[in-house]
Formats: C-alpha cells, structure tokens, sequence
C-alpha cells in the first residue's frame, strides 16, 4: 500500500460516473479530503472484520473480495474501476465482511466517514445516489444469496436422490449377479435329468409345480428367529437324503416359501439318485424367479425417481401451465423420501376433485420442498407431516403442517423477512421462507402461518386457473 499524490483527483473523479455531474467546486471539496493509495497485486485493502470506516472510489485497477474465517461460504466480490464501494451514507454496515485485496496494479480514493455529514450537507444530490448504489449493492447480494440458498436445496436434493438411486440399483447389480448363477446352476441341474432320461409325466409334474408356485406360495414375513429355524429344518432334511450343498438350498428354499411337506411329496414320487437333482432344479427356478421380481422392483423404483425428478422440475414442459397441483406435492415427497422415511409419518388429505391451476410448476414446488424442509428440521426426523389440498372460496388451499415444537409468537411476524433464520450459522441464509413468500405472491396468492407447541401450519392459496385478479 503506497500513498500517492496526485493533483487531478477531481478530474479524475469526474470520470466516476457517481460523481460525473457534480460541480468543479464540490469534486474539489472531495478530492481534498480523500487519500489516494495504490495497491500492488495481492496487497490487501481492507481486512474481514475490520471497522467500516470509509467510503472506497476504485479509480484503477481492480479488487477482489473473499470471506477468509469462520468458514467462509464462497462468496465472490469484485469492483473495478469507476466503481464506489466499502462504507456508503445511511448504510448499517458495521464492519467489512470479506477481505479485499488487489487483483492488478490498482489505485482507490477513499473518504472517512467524518466527512459524510458536510458531504450531504453540501451535495444532497449526491446522497441520492449513493443510497441508489447501496440499493444496488444490495440487490446483488440478495441475488446471490438467492442463487446459494437454491444451490443448498439442489445439494441436499442430489445428496438424497442419490443415496435413493443407488439402493434399487445396488439391489439390481446384485440380483444380476446371483441370477446369472442360478441360471447356470438350474441348467446343471436340467441337463442332469435330461440324462436320466425323466418320465414325461414327471416333467410335467416339476413344471406345473414351478409354474404355480408363486401364485400360491407368496413370500412369508418372517423373523429372524422363525427363518433360522426352517433353515435349520429344511438343511437338517436334506443333509439326511445327502443332497449337495444342503444348507445353501434351505436358504433359497425358505425363500421361496417351500416346507418339509413339499419335500417329503417329491421324495416319495422320486427315487432317491435322482431326488438332488429335482430339488436343484426346483430350487434354482424358485431362486430365478424371485431374482427377477427384485430386478423388476428396483428398475421400477429408479423409473418412478426419475420420473418424480421430471415432475419435480417440468422437464421439456412449457415454463408456466395448467398443472394438477398433487402432481408436484407427490414428486417433492418422492424426492424428500430420503429424509421422511426414518421417523416422520406423512398423512395426505386430497382432494383429487379440484380443478387445475396456471402455475409455474417448478417454482411452486419449491415452495413445497421449503415447506416440507423446514418442517422435517423442526420436528428433528421424528414426528407427523400433513399435506392436505382443498377448494376454497375459489381458490386452491395447500397446507403443509406439522407436529414440531411450534414458532414462537415474537419471532412469527419476522420469518418471511429477507436473511432471517432461526438455525445455525452455516445451516441457512434466511431467505427459504422469503423464496416461498415471493414465489407465492408471483402467482397471486396468500401465505398465513398459525402455531403453536405441536402443531405449526403453513396455508397457501392460489387462484384456480383463469381466475386470478
């Protein structure tokens, strides 16, 4: 940091477009007041939690600003010539909140804050626009904490889908895997009775019994306790008739539902040299077909994620349109499932009866997956979570309640406002609740809280289609 002199401030000052149509008196009551520094590359201007004690005129150059401690979140600041930053008139800026630092070769003038109350005695219009440059400065960082708070959501929503795609795809890679054995072993074990030369009569018998079994054996719930000892059972029934790989076939057998009963009638309808190779073959069909509703099952699952994540977010659909609003509510549960099943127990009242609204249909979900968030936080995992549509004088009633600890009344008027945020630092930037707010008055409808200890309900209501004012 070099101090420098220099005597056209003022002209140079005139170039700022702030300052562009001040009078030639008035920039040389500025330019007698600030001190001009030049700054190195990497040299830092101002330190994050240093007083906020000046106005700050990039005259050239550029500078670049970055929270450094207490985890810093990511957010980028750049000013660059002909720019006005750092403390502004009627601001409540206490303190910098980033470090600055020189990116190139750059030179500021700055102005102490002592100065303000003469400069807006002096040039009031001036004041004017630098209250239009603070308006600016925070509507830009609005927006950016707008994009983070969307870029959280999207984070938690990818770290959950993921975590639910890849279970049914585990439990598809799985079931292909065993089930290219099993259909090695069932050929084993046909090509075995192929050279026995098996009556037609009997191979009719085996296939009937594949061919009905599931239909009439359906898949038993069973404890651990009451698995273990059929296991015991069937492998104790087969090691006595010495049948290879015994207690790997009671495991699949009891899978498939199968009994002593059913073994005893093949034992006495085969003889005993060729009674492994039948129950093997049983055995390996009943696996192949239990193996092929799990690859169903877990495809099924992973086509109903993506088709939620297409409902979620109107994929190749028209940005604004009629939308059943059910349609949105069921996907942001789907993608949320993640978080909901491992103790939240969720009650749907629909009204499947009403009619369509002309929505935003991404943008309405959300405010359903802010909702449902903030609810699932407040009740800590555990608890009930209503979602209930209705018709109501005309328009469409969502509510999203739920059985946490509820919102206290002196913080309850302040929760919509922008940056307002009972969790921790780092967990939010207050703005969810304001996204919901916005979105909602986007689409011409009202957003009311009621709470108390148990049980807190967010209402909103939208128009039907074609009917908003």
């Amino acid at each position: 940091m070099t101090p420098v002199q220099t005597n056209d401030l003022a002209v140079r000052l005139k170039g700022v477009p702030v300052f562009s149509d001040l009078a030639d008196e008035d920039l040389a009551w500025l330019s007698e007041r600030m001190e001009v520094v030049r700054f190195e590359p990497g040299e830092v201007m101002s330190v994050e939690g240093s007083v906020a004690d000046r106005l700050i005129v990039v005259l050239d150059g550029e500078i670049v600003g970055q929270q450094e401690h207490g985890g810093g979140d990511g957010r980028f600041y750049i000013a660059r010539a002909g720019q006005v930053t750092g403390m502004l008139p009627y601001s409540r800026l206490k303190i910098f909140p980033i470090t600055t630092r020189a990116s190139v070769t750059s030179t500021v003038a700055t102005l102490h804050v002592d100065h303000f109350p003469e400069m807006l005695g002096r040039q009031p219009a001036l004041g004017q626009k630098l209250v239009g440059v603070m308006a600016d400065r925070i509507r830009e960082a609005t927006k950016t904490d707008q994009q983070r708070e969307k870029l959280m959501a999207l984070g938690k929503l990818s770290a959950g889908l993921a975590h639910e795609l890849n279970n049914p795809a585990a439990a598809v890679r799985n079931a292909a895997t065993n089930l290219k054995a099993a259909v090695e072993a069932m050929r084993t074990a046909e090509l075995h009775l192929d050279r026995r030369e098996l009556p037609l009569a009997d191979r009719a018998f085996l296939a009937a019994l594949e061919c009905n079994w599931s239909n009439e054996h359906p898949p038993a719930a069973l404890d651990s306790l009451e698995r273990s000892d059929r296991e015991e059972e069937i492998g104790d029934w087969l090691q006595a008739r010495r049948i290879p790989n015994a207690r790997s076939l009671a495991s699949a057998l009891v899978d498939a539902s199968c009994e002593i009963k059913t073994l005893t009638l093949l034992a006495g309808k085969f003889e005993p040299e060729i009674l492994a190779d039948v129950i093997t073959r049983l055995t390996t069909s009943f696996t192949v077909s239990r193996l092929v509703d799990q690859i169903e099952s877990g495809t099924s699952r992973i086509g109903e994620l993506v088709r939620a994540i297409k409902q979620y977010s109107y994929m190749d659909q028209a940005p604004e349109q009629e939308i059943d609003v059910h349609d949105g509510l069921e996907s942001t549960l789907i993608m949320l499932q993640y978080r909901l099943k491992h103790g939240i127990a969720v009650t749907r009242e629909y009204d499947r009866s009403i009619q369509k609204i002309n929505a935003f249909g991404s943008e309405l979900n959300q405010v359903w997956t802010n909702l449902i968030d903030n609810a699932m936080d407040a009740m800590e995992g555990r608890g009930r979570l209503l979602v209930r549509t209705a018709s109501e004088g005309g328009r469409l009633l969502v509510e999203i309640r739920d059985s946490g600890p509820g919102i206290p009344a002196e913080i309850r008027d302040r929760i919509f406002d922008p940056f307002f945020t009972t969790k921790r630092v780092g967990e939010g930037t207050g703005l969810g609740l304001d996204t919901v707010y916005r979105i909602v008055q986007k689409h011409h409808g009202t957003i009311r809280v009621d709470s108390e200890p148990g049980r807190t309900s967010f209402q909103i209501r939208i128009p039907f289609a074609g009917s908003q004012k």
